[in-house]
């Protein structure tokens, strides 16, 4: 297979099934970060944060049987191999929160909606892309290696690895209790339960994580190690789609890449199903100011943090890291005081 197919392009075409699924997702079960936080906190509704909690439960349940039968070692998980900095995924989260409130989306939201035809979105992308690279290897990061030098992490930072290590419980039973704990939390709600489309398609985005891990894992057993082991995120490998456009002669797309257009793609499919394909551009100056701002702080928090809502909120989780909680935890904060200057300014009074 090998000599017929580039590792990078398999790679590309792993990412892209699972985005393809995420993108079908974001427009046919309306799978939204920004959505449900905003209809948490100004509609009264949970049933969005509760279709995130089922994709998360189906992820932790499984990418943890993914490990009990030797299919992915998660030491390769790029958010356990390094050491963890808490100051960084809190910062990175506000950054990224905020600028998701000013943008109106996060990158994964951007691309669905740009798959729709928003082309207000394009511009999200772009930005938060040249943003992410400028933080990745432009002129901010000697600063951010400066504050968080990426080092390997000493021992895998965790809840899996800290339990077992600490009570000796097996680390595969502890994420997939945890998972199972998540997904009936989420489905605690007889009014969730009889959303159907909601909890079907909150499972497909959890199965479409687990699927990165494990294509990508076979892949670099297969490779001897030429790819990564890695699953979906919107930050990175939007600035890395952006580039491979530039470049493609001279590379090979990978994982992120075929991720971003596997979005754009099932995104489109879905609006055309739902008869709600339809080209806009944005009229207002002002909102388009306030887009690029939001985008720019999107693209540096995310490399700050170390993903996005998708990346640390599924991908990192996934795998129980340190991270995620923390940093979806700054992610909400930030984007709750970004809604609330955006509708009421900074008048708490009222």
């Amino acid at each position: 297979m090998f000599d017929l197919l580039d590792p990078g392009l398999l790679a590309a075409l792993i990412g892209g099934a699972g985005g393809l699924v995420l993108g079908l997702a974001a427009r046919l079960g309306r799978f939204c970060s920004m959505g449900a936080i905003e209809d948490a906190l100004y509609q009264g509704s949970d049933l969005r944060a509760r279709q995130w909690g089922v994709a998360l439960g189906v992820a932790l349940i499984g990418t943890f049987t993914l490990i009990g039968f030797g299919l992915f070692d998660p030491a390769m998980s790029p958010y356990l191999a390094l050491k963890w900095y808490p100051m960084a995924s809190i910062t990175g989260g506000l950054m990224f929160g905020y600028g998701m409130a000013l943008a109106g989306n996060c990158g994964f939201g951007a691309l669905a909606r740009l798959g729709g035809g928003d082309l207000r979105n394009f511009v999200i992308v772009l930005v938060m892309g040249l943003a992410t690279y400028v933080a990745l290897n432009g002129p901010l990061a000697e600063l951010r290696v400066t504050l968080f030098p990426p080092r390997p992490a000493s021992a895998l930072p965790g809840f899996a690895h800290a339990v077992s290590g600490a009570f000796g419980l097996p680390t595969v039973a502890t994420g997939i209790v945890a998972g199972l704990a998540i997904l009936t939390l989420a489905l605690s709600s007889r009014a969730f339960r009889a959303q159907r489309r909601l909890i079907l398609w909150g499972s497909a985005v959890g199965l479409a994580i687990v699927s990165g891990w494990a294509g990508t894992s076979w892949l670099s057993l297969a490779t001897f190690e030429a790819e990564p082991v890695a699953s979906h995120t919107f930050s990175a490998p939007i600035g890395d789609t952006l580039f491979y456009l530039m470049t493609s002669s001279a590379s090979s797309p990978g994982f992120g890449v075929g991720s971003v257009i596997g979005v754009l793609l099932g995104a489109a499919i879905g609006s055309l199903i739902k008869g709600q394909f339809r080209w806009e551009a944005c009229e207002d100056p002002r909102e388009l100011k306030r887009q690029i701002g939001g985008a720019a702080l999107m693209g540096v928090g995310a490399v700050v943090g170390f993903g996005c809502t998708v990346g640390q909120g599924l991908s990192a989780f996934s795998v129980l890291a340190f991270s995620a909680p923390v940093t979806i935890i700054a992610i909400i904060i930030g984007a709750a005081i970004g809604l609330r200057q955006l509708i009421y300014g900074f008048a708490f009074d009222r």
